[in-house]
């Protein structure tokens, strides 16, 4: 161990009883410097990691760090550590769909142009990150494009229900409380105005807090600054009581104080309401929080309603008259298991036929329609339907790929009562319907069905389509794909413009494939009841083949020699995710769609198992492409924080970071190497603002620019690669 050597001169103060001075004397100790002390200066003692890298042996070795746009911009200390110790640098997030597409479509590229101007000045290379992808995109403004025509209303304004509950059923759905409240229901006929039921919440004791006992009511979508909302609900109290009422953005997480004021009970059944503005403060509220933990009583609510203002007024909805085909399906089967069709003829092969049809159903769900060959059972399918309670047209085309002499409707998965009205099936630019009894105004003839127990028959007078009246037209999925298609053109066209002539690769579409339970499938948002605000799933409109057209996209508006990457995460994994992500750039490059790299993005942690990794790369190795490691950090583990990590806990975390880096040199063949990036060249912060892995020490540094052992680990690694 170094020794240190340190003088201290002192005076020895001699009282009166010895003199009035003394002698100076200098005296000499030795003390061990601290091991981490030493450890520190060691690792303190390295050059900037870009020095590591022999560039005449890795020529087209990229090293890389992501970092946010705006550090980079206000050139302060993170400025200063990517120019010193990398060479690429990507943007987490904002050169993503959310950041560049504004609320009308138009696209504010100005920060993209400031900071390529900035990295040129640097000579930091860009890595372009992403073109498409399911996150960060700015969904309201690509939904708003699909969303259905509104027809002309013919009534005025109104409040229209939100959310409402009378507690005469068992349903959830719109409410939840805390585990301190013991709920149930009264009896029948106790309930608000002598009838029905009531909700029936008792709190044992008063609580520390008054949050300590919650009753919530959800809604979706989120409350918006400026709205109007009304709450009306009936309550009572075994014992006088007042709560107040939290604005949550969901349950149990908090927005505000004061949603809809301070409510007061008594023994007796009263309304309770009140109409409100939504403020800045109250805006993204999902949830209505009533704090019931300072009174220690029976609380009862009954004819809960939540309503918004709408100036416009609601539609008066389609029309209804006539008769209709009127179809019901006991319980949820196969598609094909509960059928209705209709025989026809005149259909070709190799044609397109369209198809218009008015359906409703008695709950929310989805029916199939296809052409079918009786003879062998093989058909073309329209796709399906999402049926609504209210009328709804819809349009729909198919090209044949055989003569076809049946119309068939597939309602196995759906486990209710269907309405169908209206029926057209022509030849694309025809006007003859080859449907000969599509209105249903006389009888049922010519339509038949089998299985699970449906039937079919001719609906009551009055229950068929009268027409749109007030509603809503639906767009066709080929409308849609049209207008998603171009919106990706819109988007890709626009940053490349403002890129190309620096930007040279892209990440051109990010995590493609699913999770589980099919690690071969694409990800999708159908189903999915939890969107994020900023979730936008382009496949679920553009197909399979939304990566190629993107990628077509990104050769038109690029350069020819662009090095274009398909990304994901968890190929490290035990799954197939990595074949799967294979398949599918194999799948991309069948249609035509050049693929130069792939990118994993090892968001790791010390425990990964290393030979999960090993069999990653060589996996990717095999596929001849360009492969870099798009987004590495590593975690300890568990999800422990800062505070927690132990420094076996930080020697495990560098000896992993030398172990990827090596083995990625090692096993990727040099033509493929495209290039490593640290994704969280810091630790991250455990505060509000952080939203990727809150509060881990995942960095190279520390949250205040400390080198880790990490460092030392990577500059060797590096160095190695000769």
């Amino acid at each position: 161990m170094k020794k240190v050597y340190k003088n201290i001169g002192y005076i020895l103060i001699v009282t009166s009883f010895l003199g009035s001075c003394a002698k100076h004397e200098l005296l000499t100790y030795y003390t061990d410097k601290p091991e981490n002390i030493i450890v520190q200066e060691d690792i303190d003692s390295y050059a900037p990691l870009i020095s590591y890298l022999n560039k005449n042996a890795n020529p087209n070795f990229k090293w890389g760090v992501a970092m946010n746009m705006s550090d980079y911009l206000n050139k302060g200390v993170m400025y200063r550590l990517v120019n010193r110790n990398f060479e690429e640098m990507v943007v987490g997030y904002e050169m993503k769909h959310s950041s560049i597409v504004k609320a009308d479509g138009s696209l504010d590229l100005t920060k993209v142009e400031q900071l390529i101007e900035s990295a040129k000045a640097n000579n930091m290379g860009l890595y372009g990150h992403t073109l498409c992808w399911h996150s960060g995109q700015n969904a309201a403004y690509l939904n708003s494009l699909i969303a259905p025509i509104k027809l002309p209303s013919t009534v005025g304004p109104t409040w229209d229900i939100i959310a409402e509950n009378n507690f005469e059923t068992n349903n959830e759905n719109n409410y939840e409380y805390t585990s301190t409240a013991i709920v149930s229901f009264t009896a029948d006929g106790t309930g608000s105005k002598g009838t029905g039921r009531a909700l029936k919440l008792v709190n044992e004791s008063i609580r520390t807090n008054d949050y300590d006992v919650q009753f919530f009511v959800k809604f979706a979508p989120g409350v918006k600054e400026g709205e109007k909302y009304k709450l009306s609900i009936d309550v009572k109290s075994d014992s006088d009581a007042s709560f107040g009422t939290q604005a949550h953005t969901v349950p149990y997480t908090y927005k505000y104080y004061d949603f809809f004021g301070t409510i007061t009970t008594t023994k007796s059944w009263k309304t309770y309401e009140k109409e409100i503005t939504i403020t800045k403060d109250l805006a993204g509220a999902g949830a209505i929080a009533f704090n019931l933990g300072k009174a220690a009583t029976t609380f009862y609510f009954d004819n809960l309603s939540l309503t918004k203002f709408n100036k416009d007024g609601t539609n008066a909805g389609p029309t209804q008259k006539g008769y209709a085909l009127k179809m019901s399906n006991p319980s949820v089967v196969d598609s094909w298991a509960a059928q209705t069709a209709y025989d026809i003829s005149g259909i070709e092969n190799n044609t397109e036929y369209t198809l218009k049809i008015a359906a409703k159903g008695s709950k929310v769900g989805s029916i199939g329609i296809d052409l079918q060959q009786t003879s062998n059972y093989s058909g073309n399918s329209f796709g399906s339907i999402t049926l609504s309670t209210e009328y709804k047209e819809y349009e729909l085309k198919v090209t044949t790929t055989a003569v076809r002499n049946r119309f068939i409707i597939n309602f196995g998965q759906y486990d209710g009562t269907i309405f169908i009205d209206d029926i057209k099936l022509t030849k694309t630019g025809s006007n003859n319907n080859l449907i000969t009894n599509g209105d249903f105004e006389i009888n049922a003839d010519g339509w038949f069905g089998w299985g699970n127990n449906s039937t079919r028959g001719l609906s009551a007078d009055g229950e068929g389509y009268g027409g749109p009246g007030g509603g809503i037209i639906e767009k066709t999925p080929q409308e849609k794909k049209e207008i998603i298609s171009n919106a990706l053109e819109t988007f890709i066209a626009g940053m490349l413009s403002v890129s190309k002539d620096y930007i040279k690769s892209w990440d051109v579409v990010n995590e493609p494939m699913s999770d589980w339970p099919d690690q071969y499938a694409l990800k999708t948002g159908i189903g999915k009841t939890d969107l994020a605000n900023d979730e936008f799933y382009w496949q679920d409109y553009l197909g399979k083949d939304y990566a190629v057209q993107a990628i077509q996209l990104a050769r038109k508006y690029g350069n020819a020699d662009d090095k274009l990457f398909i990304n994901d995460y968890g190929l490290e994994g035990s799954g197939d995710k990595c074949k799967g992500l294979i398949a599918y750039v194999n799948y991309v490059e069948s249609k035509g769609a050049k693929v130069d790299g792939i990118g994993t993005q090892m968001h790791i942690d010390i425990t990964t198992n290393k030979d999960n990794i090993i069999r990653m790369f060589e996996l990717l190795a095999a596929t001849g492409k360009l492969i870099k490691i798009s987004e590495l950090d590593i975690g300890m583990g568990g999800g422990i924080k800062t505070p927690n990590a132990t420094p076996e806990m930080y020697a495990q975390q560098a000896e992993m970071y030398k172990f990827v880096i090596e083995k990625y040199f090692e096993i990727i063949p040099k033509p493929q190497q495209y290039g490593i990036t640290i994704w969280s060249p810091l630790d991250s912060p455990n505060s509000e603002y952080s939203f990727w892995r809150k509060g881990e020490p995942i960095g190279v540094w520390t949250e205040t620019f400390v080198r880790k052992p990490a460092y030392k680990a990577i500059a060797e690694a590096l160095e190695k690669q000769k």
